[in-house]
């Protein structure tokens, strides 16, 4: 038997915690069909994903993934040129494959979830982590709302935050965490691997292929105006340096 020293908490609110022991990553989650949902997306998926070692619901046991993340918000990525474009390689491989068989979530209801999400930002200006300010979020607002025309869907990880991207030397060994994977618009995954790594776009292309920059920074505006909420309802602080709100200043 291998010795462990420590087990850690790597995140933990509400709805899930992912624990580590050891090399073993256990994900808990008392949503079954959303963990139905990982598990089926990670065997569909045609990209590297971690090994699923075991699965008693509502656990989830992973095996570690080699190399680092391509990067942290808040500080600037140390991974090569070349191993953002391999990122984009690999999204773009995502992106062709056949569809997951669920449903993803309809221009309607991203209209809508702006809607309740804006309304709530102005009305708490003052959140427990800071001040956002009325016209960034309406000047945001606009910006986002350019995201809300048809798109033919593709096969999205939908959480495609930076630190859920694995490397070693400019290969790309894994991507993690694929709850939200749905059919989806292709340039959410974009947006999303690259919010708050703006100078990351240009070698993210470079393996992806030709995409719609400004859509591309639209959704990086829409993320972070549906996220910051639940971000800060969850104890996390969407006003850390490279974060959210510092995300919506920037597109100002």
């Amino acid at each position: 038997m291998v010795a462990v020293d420590e087990v850690e908490v790597v995140i933990a609110h509400d709805e899930r915690a992912t624990l580590r022991v050891g090399e073993v990553f256990l994900k808990i989650d008392a949503d079954r069909a959303r963990l139905d949902a990982e598990v089926e997306a990670m065997t569909l998926a045609p990209i590297p994903t971690p090994r699923i070692l075991w699965r008693k619901p509502p656990v989830l046991a992973l095996a570690a993934l080699r190399g680092t993340t391509l990067g942290t918000l808040g500080q600037p990525s140390t991974a090569s040129p070349a191993a953002w474009a391999a990122a984009g390689a690999a999204l773009r491989s995502l992106h062709d494959a056949p569809l997951p068989p669920w449903p993803g979530r309809s221009v309607d209801k991203l209209a809508a979830d702006l809607e309740d999400e804006c309304e709530w930002l102005l009305a708490n200006e003052v959140l427990p982590t800071g001040v956002l300010p009325a016209d960034v979020v309406t000047h945001n607002r606009r910006i986002a709302e350019t995201v809300l025309r048809p798109w033919t869907p593709a096969f999205t990880h939908g959480d495609l935050h930076v630190a859920h991207v694995f490397a070693e030397g400019d290969t790309i060994t894994g991507v993690i965490d694929w709850s939200e994977a749905a059919p989806g618009d292709a340039l959410f995954d974009l947006a999303s691997l690259t919010l708050g790594h703006p100078e990351r776009l240009d070698d993210v292309l470079a393996g992806y292929g030709d995409a719609d920059r400004d859509l591309i920074r639209a959704w990086w505006s829409m993320r972070c105006l549906l996220a910051i909420r639940w971000l800060a309802e969850h104890g996390f602080d969407p006003n850390a340096p490279g974060c959210e709100i510092d995300v919506l200043r920037a597109q100002m």
